[in-house]
């Protein structure tokens, strides 16, 4: 897994919310979508980890499931997904995001900004000029 596009979404008191039963469950289909759901350390509090695209799909799955307790699992999802947007992000569409919106940014400004590399970025600045 890339850690670079790995995403963290807490989940406080996740069995007091949702029961061990159904953690249980979570637990198992996480693992389907690439994803970790792990309790952070001794606490009542767990987290899901996994790459942006996992996680969305994972989300997606639980909201064509009929049980209505998956709400605050979805919920959550869905909040850390709109903070990290830029993971869902392909690089393409990152570059051409970040010289639309700063055209006269040089080759070294957009390789830090998207951690991409001379190449890609000549080749970003070459498409969008034509």
């Amino acid at each position: 897994m890339s850690t670079d596009t790995n995403i963290v979404v807490a989940l406080p008191s996740l069995i007091h919310r949702l029961g061990g039963e159904r953690v249980k469950q979570v637990k198992s289909l996480v693992v389907n979508y690439g994803c970790n759901l792990k309790r952070v350390r001794r606490s009542r509090n767990w987290q899901l980890v996994g790459q942006a695209e996992h996680v969305q799909s994972f989300m997606l799955h639980l909201k064509t499931l009929p049980i209505d307790e998956w709400r605050y699992l979805i919920a959550k999802i869905e909040a850390e997904l709109q903070l990290n947007l830029d993971k869902l992000e392909s690089l393409e569409d990152k570059l051409a995001r970040v010289i639309a919106a700063s055209p006269n940014i040089t080759l070294a400004e957009l390789m830090h900004a998207t951690n991409c590399t001379l190449i890609e970025a000549r080749t970003a600045r070459f498409k969008a000029e034509f």
